[in-house]
C-alpha cells in the first residue's frame, strides 16, 4: 500500500506557475507509476500527466501539453507537477494518484489516491 499528500496549490494570477508535490509513504513508492489528475465541481475528474515508475516515461493530457511538467524523486518518494503559463480553465482540485499500469489515463487503474489540492487561477 502507499498513502499520498499533496501540496503546492494555491490561488495565483493567468500566466503563473506553481509547482504541485505529493509525497507517498511506503517502501515501494519506486514501483508505482504515478498519475495526477483534476476535478471542478461537477465534473468528471480529468487525467492530466502520468510517469513511469522510473522516471522514462512520461504522458500528458493534450491541454496541458506543452505548459505542464511530471517529475518524480524516487530517493525523496515525491512526485511533481510543474505548471506554467497557467489559465483559468486550470482552476481545479488536484490529485495525485498510485498505480501498476504503465501509461494509464484511467481513473480505475489507480487505486491509491491523495486527499487533493486546490489550484486556482485569476483571470
Amino acid at each position: 500500500q502507499v498513502q499520498l499528500v499533496e501540496s503546492g496549490g494555491g490561488l495565483v494570477q493567468a500566466g503563473g506557475s506553481l509547482r504541485l508535490s505529493c509525497a507517498a509513504s511506503g517502501r515501494t513508492f519506486s514501483s508505482y507509476d504515478m498519475g495526477w489528475f483534476r476535478q471542478t465541481p461537477g465534473k468528471e475528474r480529468e487525467f492530466v500527466a502520468t510517469i513511469s515508475w522510473s522516471g522514462g516515461s512520461t504522458y500528458y493530457a493534450d491541454s496541458v501539453k506543452g505548459r505542464f511538467t511530471i517529475s518524480r524523486d524516487n530517493a525523496k518518494n515525491t512526485v511533481y507537477l510543474q505548471m506554467n503559463s497557467l489559465k483559468p480553465v486550470d482552476t481545479a482540485v488536484y490529485y495525485c494518484a498510485a498505480g501498476l499500469i504503465f501509461n494509464s489515463r484511467s481513473r480505475s487503474d489507480y487505486p491509491y489516491w491523495g486527499q487533493g489540492t486546490q489550484v486556482t487561477v485569476s483571470s
